[in-house]
């Protein structure tokens, strides 16, 4: 297996053309991992990559099936975010171990391991999976258009798909701003709900009773396989491993070691924000509405948005509208990077970001023209994305536990074995849905 595809090319500008902020971010980065670097100082030039994937994890999706959830169930579902979260931390190591290890993204991974026709399925089934990304991250942001400002939802989503260009437009300028624009969105998405969440003043108690596992027949197993969907992303599992593969260059094998230690603790500060984020949305559902007998009201955004208003006051619609259109607008972004990695690492083909953002943008302008509940469109893209994942984590796990694909930072057995069990449970979510839902359980 060859250490990487030779005409592959990285989704922006790498360390050999790197612009001037992004040179000076590789200068620290070089320092740290030379040891000149102490304290807090050590891990900063590092941070980025695992925020961007992040934005995956807290995007309108989320928004649908977490709320849906505290709505109709409480805090039942509360230990499957939980559960979500910590296989997202792993998964999402191994794709940025992946890009310092071999040079080569997943994508790229794939198109080196499997025959032309293995290819093509995956290819063809990661399109699927952008595309229904796509579906809801435009819906939610024109949801929060329309919620703001009454914008309708065709017009509303049209805005959405103009500011995603021009978030996407940043990656020309160096990866550092459009790092930075990401993690802004992401300080407005927390700070919206860590204020819902002190408004809402929920039990500790009521909480902590969410974490013992369990469901509630085949409504609350369909929403927990949304949830998983909508939390581990398999189109940033591609995309993680795009932005490492060439952020900080490395050749040394200790430097390899120490470099992905550090990507380990953005991994870790960035999904533990973004689990928090996803936590926080639940219980908000489950203290303002299920406590108070309004177990519909997730089904729709616009009500839970209304909802919100008249039970907590103090402008918590408002908030709540500000986080669902900052989640929209920079998610719609990252799902057309993801999109860039993915067709370019299978068919080594790259087409204009233009016609990249229409193309997996086109279902969702499909669904708001012809007026089909969104939030049911939601919902459902989320379980997609959840039948999506095994099909990016086991390539992802063959590739990292291959010792000539990745040296020194091949998978130690116990984590191959953790990824095997992580792949086993999602499989095994999916399958009890399809039985339940063809049974009419």
């Amino acid at each position: 297996m060859s250490s990487r595809p030779p005409d592959a090319a990285p989704p922006g500008p790498g360390p050999a053309e790197a612009l001037p902020g992004d040179a000076l971010v590789l200068r620290a980065a070089e320092e740290s991992l030379a040891g000149r670097r102490s304290g807090i100082r050590r891990f900063t030039p590092f941070l980025g990559p695992a925020f961007i994937a992040a934005v995956a994890y807290i995007d309108p999706g989320n928004f649908a099936t977490n709320m849906a959830a505290g709505a109709e169930f409480g805090f039942l579902l509360l230990w499957v975010i939980v559960v979500a979260v910590l296989m997202s931390m792993l998964i999402q190591s191994l794709s940025a171990k992946l890009g310092i290890a071999s040079g080569m993204n997943l994508a790229e991974a794939c198109r080196a391991r499997y025959s032309r026709p293995v290819r093509l399925g995956l290819w063809l089934q990661a399109e699927l999976v952008a595309m229904a990304t796509d579906v809801a991250e435009f819906v939610g942001a024109a949801l929060g258009l329309y919620l703001l400002f009454g914008i309708p939802l065709l017009p509303a989503a049209v805005i959405t798909a103009v500011a995603s260009y021009a978030i996407l437009a940043l990656q020309s300028r160096g990866f550092r701003r459009l790092e930075a624009v990401i993690a802004a969105f992401v300080g407005v998405i927390v700070v919206a709900f860590a204020v819902q969440v002190f408004l809402a003043e929920p039990s500790a108690g009521d909480v902590a009773s969410g974490l013992v596992p369990g469901f509630d027949g085949t409504a609350s197993v369909l929403l927990a396989v949304g949830i998983l969907g909508a939390t581990v992303m398999p189109h940033v599992i591609y995309l993680h491993s795009a932005l490492t593969q060439r952020r900080v260059p490395v050749t040394d094998p200790a430097a390899k070691r120490t470099l992905f230690r550090f990507e380990v603790v953005d991994v870790i500060i960035a999904m533990t924000i973004a689990g928090l984020v996803n936590v926080a949305m639940l219980v908000i559902a489950a203290t303002v509405f299920n406590s108070t007998g309004m177990t519909g009201v997730g089904d729709d955004l616009t009500q839970v948005y209304q909802g919100l208003g008249t039970v907590l006051g103090s402008h918590a619609d408002v908030l709540f509208g500000v986080a669902l259109l900052a989640s929209g607008l920079s998610s719609s972004s990252i799902g057309t990077l993801a999109g860039q990695v993915v067709m370019e690492g299978f068919l080594q083909r790259r087409i204009p970001v233009w016609l990249r953002r229409a193309i997996t943008m086109a279902p969702a302008f499909i669904i708001l023209a012809l007026g089909i509940d969104p939030v049911l469109a939601l919902v459902i893209s989320q379980v997609i994305l959840s039948f999506g994942i095994p099909f990016a984590l086991i390539p992802l796990l063959q590739a990292t536990a291959d010792r000539q694909v990745m040296g020194v930072l091949v998978n130690r057995r116990i984590t191959t074995a953790l990824g095997i069990a992580i792949a086993v449970v999602v499989i095994a979510l999916n399958t009890v849905l399809l039985v339940l839902t063809l049974s009419g359980a």
